[in-house]
């Protein structure tokens, strides 16, 4: 049995995802981000403006890579075993001489190895016969335990390029290289507000009928990961002035304009026609579940996605949809979510015509297999379902469903949602 909800005038979400795409980049190559230098310390999450190339080798010398002893082993003596101690090294407090064959000085972790080092051998592994002896319990390798000058970046080499989404590691990596400041592009502004009259914040009282609006407060935290500068108008009225009004604002500060609602077929969903006094629209309705309601178009100064009203559904949507969007405004390289195969552990109920993204939880099994729990509840309005998943299980258009122990592909929230 075909998707009751399906229409062939559904735009495939594929479709829809090249269109969106192709929309931002064309948006971006004549509103092209403003570039900035900051502190490293306010890197993370950034997207990289300019080319990154190391002022200097990581680490910058040869040296050791643990507590033990620096030996001189010779090509003809591998199998020696006693070894001269002349000195010591300290990270910071380099040897000041030169290692010949038969040689060892004390050294410890990130220690500068000396002239004429080509072996550490651990401490563990030596005893001390005196001050000045050594005596190792097996033979040294030769380069064992030897971290080499440029074995992690080299000079010149290129660390980041234009595009790449900054992380905590990226942060310590610019630090190794000594940098104090980095150019990235200026972050896109986003307005977003919810049409209802239904609606009301949280801390208002509920009169009949009322229910409290959470659909901000996913979207927004989403975008706030991803780096984008929020504009938050609030809950707008089902009034068709004041959603043209909170529009014309938007517009006139923002690069994109997210609404929550107000784009299905209700007689009080007045965006559609507030975008078509305003704006150009292509009204689409996805071959997705959740999240078939979709506007997308433009505005005079800026681009526009009118989310669906249900949570579940805004957030999918914003996650498989919106986030696109955001990446291209930022700069920031646009890429595929990593899927895996699972096996599921009870049937999957689907009817064929929609791209399907039901909620689930993978883990290993006992096996060290992967297997995902589909959530039994999978509405559009159950936004505990995206609470308690940690996972999308990622159903074709065309399938018409899975029983229990089949292979279905999963793909792990990305962590600017869980």
């Amino acid at each position: 049995m075909s998707d009751p909800c399906f229409k062939p005038g559904l735009m495939p979400f594929e479709q829809a995802q090249k269109a969106l795409q192709d929309a931002a980049e064309q948006y971006i190559s004549k509103v092209p981000r403003k570039i900035r230098s900051i502190p490293i310390w306010e890197a993370d999450g950034n997207i990289v403006a300019s080319e990154v190339i190391s002022p200097i080798a990581v680490p910058g010398h040869d040296n050791s890579a643990m507590d033990g002893y620096a030996l001189n082993l010779s090509s003809d003596a591998l199998e020696q075993t006693s070894f001269e101690v002349i000195g010591a090294a300290f990270a910071g407090q380099p040897f000041q001489g030169e290692l010949r064959q038969g040689q060892a000085i004390k050294i410890m972790t990130g220690a500068k190895l000396p002239e004429g080092a080509n072996a550490v051998e651990m401490k563990e592994n030596v005893e001390r016969a005196s001050e000045q002896q050594i005596t190792l319990q097996q033979p040294a390798r030769l380069n064992a335990n030897i971290r080499r000058a440029g074995e992690d970046i080299e000079l010149n080499q290129t660390v980041f390029v234009p595009g790449h989404r900054l992380s905590p590691a990226d942060v310590g990596l610019l630090a190794s290289l000594g940098k104090t400041e980095i150019e990235v592009y200026a972050p896109p502004k986003v307005a977003i507000f919810s049409t209802g009259d239904e609606l009301k914040a949280p801390g208002q009282a509920l009169s009949d009928g009322d229910i409290y609006e959470s659909n901000r407060y996913v979207v927004i935290t989403m975008l706030r990961r991803l780096g984008a500068e929020v504009i938050d108008l609030g809950i707008i009225p089902d009034d068709k002035s004041a959603i043209k009004d909170a529009f014309l604002r938007a517009d006139a500060e923002a690069d994109l304009v997210l609404s929550s609602g107000g784009v299905s077929v209700g007689d009080a969903d007045y965006t559609k026609e507030v975008l078509d006094d305003i704006g150009q629209v292509g009204f689409w309705k996805i071959a997705m579940k959740p999240g078939k309601p979709l506007a997308f178009g433009s505005l005079p100064n800026s681009l526009f996605m009118g989310l669906p009203g249900n949570p579940v559904s805004a957030t999918v949507t914003f996650y498989h949809l919106a986030k696109r969007v955001i990446d291209v405004l930022s700069h920031a390289d646009v890429q595929g979510s990593v899927k895996f195969s699972a096996t599921t552990t009870a049937k999957i109920k689907k009817r064929p015509g929609r791209r399907d993204f039901q909620r689930g939880i993978a883990y290993p099994n006992e096996q060290g297999q992967w297997v995902v729990e589909p959530l039994s509840q999978q509405g559009s309005g159950i936004l505990s379902s995206i609470s308690r998943a940690n996972c999308f299980i990622d159903l074709p258009a065309d399938n018409a469903g899975y029983q229990q122990g089949e292979q279905v592909m999963v793909e792990m929230f990305a962590a600017y949602l869980k």
